[in-house]
């Protein structure tokens, strides 16, 4: 009966632990106000505005690189909304187009919207950074799965972005993507 007890003092404390450590110290942890008297400041409409070259990678579960990726952005805002088109051509040779609506509130919130969104995403943009949290529907051929994604974009002092987003089932962290991205230079 006292290793019964052992044992599930045991269970409980490991879980405790886990929360702490999701709470506290993980990619999740993270708050747009960390991030609120950074320089230089991510205004939205104008670092993802015009063209836009990406590149990243895809870890999957095991931390293992998965997929690579380049990717082509077009995006322009008319005021507080703003939409942005993205090709994404991976090393499989798929090619996958997307579009975002965003809408942009004086206080610096954001509304996300996507065809392959469930429901509609919401973030935050303060100091250098961006977050973003939404559900997404991944594509067939790659599952069809629903995964909660945290989203999370920094812009460096050159005005590059870097940008980490994790995705989640059940909980679970099944990948993450770190990408860069820059306006391309039309002159």
């Amino acid at each position: 009966m006292v290793s019964v007890a052992y044992v599930l003092v045991g269970v409980f404390l490991m879980i405790g632990l886990g929360y702490l450590k999701n709470r506290y110290f993980d990619f999740t942890a993270q708050s747009p106000l960390d991030y609120a008297k950074n320089d230089p400041q991510f205004d939205i409409r104008e670092h993802l505005n015009g063209p836009i070259e990406c590149e990243g990678v895809i870890y999957g579960p095991t931390g293992r690189v998965t997929s690579r990726f380049v990717g082509y952005f077009e995006a322009e805002w008319n005021g507080n909304k703003g939409y942005m088109r993205e090709e994404f051509r991976y090393d499989s040779g798929t090619v996958q187009n997307r579009e975002w609506h965003l809408t942009l509130g004086n206080n610096g919130k954001i509304k996300a919207e996507a065809p392959d969104l469930i429901g509609t995403g919401t973030g935050t943009q303060i100091g250098s950074a961006v977050q973003l949290k939404y559900r997404i529907k991944l594509p067939d051929e790659a599952g069809g799965y629903v995964l909660d994604t945290i989203d999370w974009m920094y812009l460096t002092p050159n005005g590059s972005i870097v940008n980490r987003s994790q995705f989640r089932k059940f909980g679970f962290k099944v990948a993450e993507l770190v990408a860069t991205m820059r306006k391309v230079d039309l002159a």
